[in-house]
């Protein structure tokens, strides 16, 4: 694990094409800082795996209007009227799951785990062309888990090797993504000495995390703001 002076060095190991998992809910728990550097470097086609593509115009929002996002995976893209429109446009592809099944997907996907079986989705439009069994006399949909060539979250707090606490709901997607990358790239509020932070409140391990910056936006009730 690396402490990175900037969001742009941190992210160097990006390249065009890759899956990359983002993590938040909304803006909420949302790696802004990391996202917003982002937007500036130049890669394309990728794919991003996350419960949604930000808001009109921000985070996420402002790579997929630049048509970096090839494809979209996630539960949740209404919010960002931006995406239905690229959508309709034929400029971007869109997996949608169930909020519960993206979470277990990124689980199983860190865990090791190929895949599972659901009931749910079972005999919708998000069940078509999935592989279905009957299990106990019910039926169940196959899903796939689900990996990622690079993850970048967001934490409150990190120690100098690594280990992650997270605030409140801003924690949603976080951990699971920690686990489920080749490459974990991680924005904090603060970083502090080894041994300040209680055993009992770390939530991931510092084994996967490979990259760690202070963070220079964070999300209050007036928007997004300067942080740092």
């Amino acid at each position: 694990m690396k402490i990175y002076e900037s969001a742009r060095e941190a992210l160097s190991c990006l390249e065009s094409g890759q899956t990359v998992m983002v993590g938040g809910f909304g803006l909420v728990g949302g790696p802004l800082t990391l996202i917003d550097t982002l937007v500036e470097l130049d890669v394309t086609d990728l794919t991003i795996i996350s419960n949604n593509l930000g808001e009109k115009g921000e985070g996420l929002g402002k790579l997929l209007n630049q048509k970096k996002v090839k494809k979209a995976i996630g539960s949740y893209f209404t919010g960002n009227r931006d995406v239905g429109e690229a959508y309709q446009r034929g400029e971007l592809e869109i997996e949608l799951l169930p909020q519960g099944t993206l979470a277990e997907s990124i689980r199983a996907g860190g865990a090791g785990i190929g895949g599972y079986y659901t009931k749910t989705s079972v005999g919708t439009d998000l069940a078509e062309g999935k592989e279905t069994k009957v299990i106990k006399g019910e039926e169940y949909v196959f899903e796939e888990a689900l990996t990622a060539d690079v993850a970048i979250i967001r934490a409150h707090m990190a120690d100098k090797l690594g280990n992650l606490i997270y605030y409140k709901t801003a924690r949603n997607f976080n951990p699971l993504m920690a686990t489920a990358a080749k490459t974990v790239i991680v924005e904090v509020d603060k970083i502090v000495e080894v041994g300040e932070l209680n055993s009992d409140v770390i939530v991931t391990p510092h084994l996967f995390i490979d990259r760690i910056i202070l963070a220079k936006k964070i999300l209050t009730q007036e928007g997004v703001v300067e942080h740092g």
